[in-house]
């Protein structure tokens, strides 16, 4: 009797699993597995905000996968050394993946040297990053060539559909509450009115959107109106994947929604980007793409500013407003994320690093490509970045995109009240600042 074992990490699903699929095609029973690697020095260590979804989701994995009659099976340690354990302990014939793409595909390698017969799979990403790139074979720089690449190649496969049953394997397992995931102290107690993790919750909130947002997408830089997905941590954890949501897209699209389908599918591209730039650069959240930044003459944050920013506490209406929503449901609508950013960086002088491992541990979206590939387009350190002279100015961003003040006075309690604080600092004088210090690292003469 063969015994295939199928290793999960960030793809916390059963529809649409390639590795899943595989492995229950190679074997008459299928152990399903999940290791908490907080060992390894390729893994990155999960946020709290991240470690709180993991949770939930697991959990919710747990569920669906006894209602199949299979089990999920949970070790904690370092992949190199579990995998081959359990493989030994339960007889497995075969291990089935699906590939990660960051400095963690190096345990991977090792594992197919280590282990019999291993397999991976692409299942988080439309495209393998070494399948596409420019005509001189070398990976993409900029997101319109490459997005027009992909476009112009094969339609995405479709989707793979989820077992009806599965014969599982008895092994020991951890219990998940032991892996003490959740927070000790109570700032996650919004989370669950605003997030359900899951297969389940992922489903749910693509079918919300395609009933109600998708129709109003063209308004998707307003905060205060609900035109986003919301999908980007069900994508994280792999709890649906980029086909399920391609193909369910153009399922629904008509000739008046076409162009909020392309501009929605071209986040997704965004996606696949940035995750094609970890792919080349496993150390996208510590060093800047464009060397030139190494340069830049960054100085010691300051400590009172930094605690402003990240308790939302500026003076500054539309950042404080992210910031806020940020600590409350662990995430930020997308402007808002790009404006807070550039005060961070520009406005307050403070390395993109420091943000970046911020939101790293206070989003529930915390992805290891998107998260610092977004931070270096801000700062204009990473790839068809925006310019570091382009300086969002919150105030005219408010104004143009929160024009009723909607979305300010959700997230500020004591908004347009005396109690709310004076600007830590001045947007015109840091503005030139940032400008000065732009032109030392480029060698070139501060503009007067």
């Amino acid at each position: 009797m063969n015994t295939s074992l199928v290793w999960l990490r960030d793809d916390l699903r059963l529809a649409d699993n390639p590795a899943l699929d595989a492995a229950l095609r190679a074997g008459d029973r299928t152990a399903v597995m999940y290791v908490l690697d907080d060992e390894s020095p390729e893994v990155r260590p999960l946020g709290g905000a991240s470690r709180w979804w993991l949770h939930h989701s697991l959990r919710q994995l747990q569920k669906d996968l006894t209602a199949l009659g299979g089990s999920l099976i949970l070790r904690r340690g370092a992949a190199r050394d579990v995998l081959p354990a359990v493989v030994a302990e339960i007889g497995a014939t075969s291990v089935h993946w699906n590939r990660r793409y960051g400095s963690a595909r190096a345990i991977d390698t090792d594992l197919k040297v280590s282990l019999t017969d291993a397999h991976s799979y692409t299942g988080s990403l439309l495209h393998d990053p070494w399948s596409v790139t420019t005509g001189a074979g070398t990976p993409f720089k900029v997101f319109t060539p490459f997005w027009k690449s992909i476009l112009a190649g094969p339609a995405p496969r479709q989707s793979v559909t989820a077992p009806r049953s599965i014969a599982g394997v008895e092994a020991t397992s951890d219990l998940l509450d032991s892996w003490n995931l959740l927070p000790d102290r109570p700032w996650a107690n919004d989370f669950p009115n605003q997030w359900t993790p899951g297969e389940t919750g992922a489903r749910e909130r693509l079918e919300r959107f395609l009933d109600n947002g998708l129709a109003l997408y063209h308004r998707r830089d307003e905060p205060g109106i609900e035109s986003t997905s919301g999908l980007s941590p069900h994508l994280r954890f792999g709890e649906i994947s980029p086909y399920q949501v391609w193909h369910a897209v153009e399922s629904v699209v008509t000739p008046e929604t076409r162009a909020n389908a392309s501009r929605f599918l071209s986040e997704v591209g965004w996606r696949e980007f940035s995750y094609h730039q970890l792919f080349h650069n496993t150390d996208l959240h510590r060093r800047n793409l464009r060397a030139e930044f190494d340069e830049f003459p960054w100085e010691e944050p300051n400590p009172a500013h930094l605690s402003a920013w990240k308790k939302g506490k500026t003076g500054v209406e539309l950042v404080d407003a992210g910031m806020r929503e940020l600590w409350k449901i662990g995430t930020m609508h997308n402007r808002v994320r790009m404006v807070a950013a550039s005060f961070l960086i520009k406005n307050l002088g403070i390395d993109w690093r420091i943000g970046e491992a911020w939101f790293w541990n206070t989003l529930v979206d915390a992805d290891e490509a998107s998260n610092p590939a977004s931070w270096q387009w801000v700062a204009g350190s990473g790839y068809d970045a925006a310019p570091y002279f382009r300086v969002f100015n919150p105030e005219l961003q408010a104004a143009k995109f929160d024009p009723d003040s909607v979305y300010r006075a959700r997230w500020i309690e004591e908004y347009n009240t005396p109690l709310y604080p004076e600007p830590i600092v001045s947007l015109s004088d840091t503005r030139a600042r940032a400008l000065a210090d732009y032109a030392t690292m480029r060698g070139e003469r501060p503009q007067q």
